[in-house]
């Protein structure tokens, strides 16, 4: 197993504790909730049959997997272990994988790559002016860099449909958050992601919004579960005490309940498609 000390402590205590076990039990629900916003990603992204693509912030493995399916050859690295350990059972056997236990910001990587992609895997840098220049550096002099990123929380309804339900029961924070700071949403701002990919030295910059319907769940309960243990409203629960979690809950089912269709509990996602090259 290939792994690298991360200077981001912060992030790889978070990412190697509780959270990434929900993540890993909750690999498939994850893989389908954020299945068409994945299609879109590496559609955009376009990874060729026989070129080196580096998977940033590769989780559980599935873009890695995908893209290793259409022919490329791709690096995987993630600073959590649990997470690898999952990639790499899922991976076992596949010749076009590897997976590296690493901080993608500030790895020394021995092959230089056509491709650098992420789904959901940049927005968690300490540094990210440092972390793109240095995954720029580890680039081919005609390579190409594409991710998926989140819009802000008010564009997303999966998530601020059910968060606005249970505000009321949820601790304030003792300071107004640093929109920028390492999280889900630090990339909101596209301004802000065009400022540092041109400060990294990236040329031809599209940012690009693309939307999907998110099944949180074929019912309500189902739903509830998945946002219980999985997204920014698990640790702001997981901070409260087990009455107040309920009425919370309680709150969130009375909001979702209206909304159950055939389909499931089906609310709007909203991104942003990056793409720059290095030339």
């Amino acid at each position: 197993m290939t792994s690298h000390q991360s200077s981001n402590q912060e992030q790889v205590e978070f990412w190697n504790g509780p959270t990434a076990e929900s993540w890993v039990a909750s690999q498939e629900r994850m893989d389908q909730l954020l299945v068409t916003l994945s299609e879109q990603a590496i559609r955009h992204a376009a990874p060729q049959p026989g070129e080196r693509v580096l998977d940033i912030g590769c989780g559980c493995g599935s873009t890695s997997l995908t893209m290793a399916g259409q022919g490329a050859r791709v690096t995987g690295v993630d600073i959590s272990e649990p997470m690898l350990a999952n990639a790499r059972a899922r991976g076992a056997g596949n010749e076009m994988l590897e997976f590296i236990l690493a901080d993608a910001s500030s790895y020394p990587f021995d092959t230089r790559f056509d491709l650098a992609f992420s789904r959901f895997g940049v927005m968690f840098f300490a540094n990210p002016h440092q972390a793109f220049a240095h995954i720029r550096s580890a680039l081919q002099d005609q390579g190409r860099l594409c991710f998926i990123c989140w819009q802000s929380p008010k564009d997303n309804p999966w998530l601020s449909v059910p968060g606005g339900a249970a505000q009321p029961f949820l601790p304030e924070p003792e300071a107004r958050p640093d929109p920028r700071a390492p999280g889900p949403f630090a990339f909101a701002d596209p301004a802000y992601m065009q400022e540092i990919l041109d400060q990294a030295g990236f040329t031809s910059i599209a940012i690009e919004p693309c939307t999907a319907d998110m099944r949180l769940g074929s019912d309500v309960e189902e739903a509830v579960a998945f946002l219980l243990r999985n997204g920014p409203m698990s640790r702001l629960l997981a901070e409260v005490e087990e009455d107040t979690r309920d009425k919370a809950l309680d709150a969130v089912r009375e909001t979702l309940t209206p909304l159950a269709t055939a389909a499931g509990i089906m609310l709007s996602g909203a991104c942003w498609i990056v793409s720059a090259n290095n030339s």
